[in-house]
């Protein structure tokens, strides 16, 4: 994980702040069935810390997702640590897999540092790819 001092520590860039930091998508079309949550959970399975040979959803850094009836989707995350050297791209990341999902119009993706991520929130099968039982 990111323990100890990261790139922040080092350098002179903030951590991203909370807040909403990825939009992308397009409005959805009419007649377009809307995603459903299971749908963009296996879009979200495809993103990669690439730190951690794990994928975001089940390290557990997606903390929300709300699908809105004209399709339009609000993803709740956080990182690993404030300092993660991927801050500024994950969330970009996150958001494109999701509106790749059929049935998904316009991404919103939030930062979010409340609650702070711990290794507690991995799923069992983030644990044993990550030899942490």
């Amino acid at each position: 994980m990111h323990a100890g001092p990261g790139m922040h520590d080092f350098l002179d860039i903030p951590p991203p702040e909370e807040g909403i930091v990825a939009e992308v998508g397009e409005p959805l079309a009419d007649g377009v069935a809307v995603a459903t949550e299971d749908a963009i959970i296996l879009a979200l399975k495809e993103v990669y810390d690439p730190e951690i040979p794990v994928d975001i959803y089940e390290l557990g850094l997606v903390y929300e997702i709300a699908i809105a009836q004209n399709g339009d989707v609000k993803i709740l995350m956080t990182l690993t640590a404030p300092a993660c050297p991927v801050a500024g791209q994950l969330p970009i990341d996150v958001g494109e897999a999701a509106a790749s999902v059929k049935g998904v119009g316009r991404v919103q993706v939030e930062l979010s540092w409340e609650p702070a991520w711990t290794p507690d929130r991995m799923s069992d099968e983030a644990r044993l790819a990550l030899n942490m039982f």
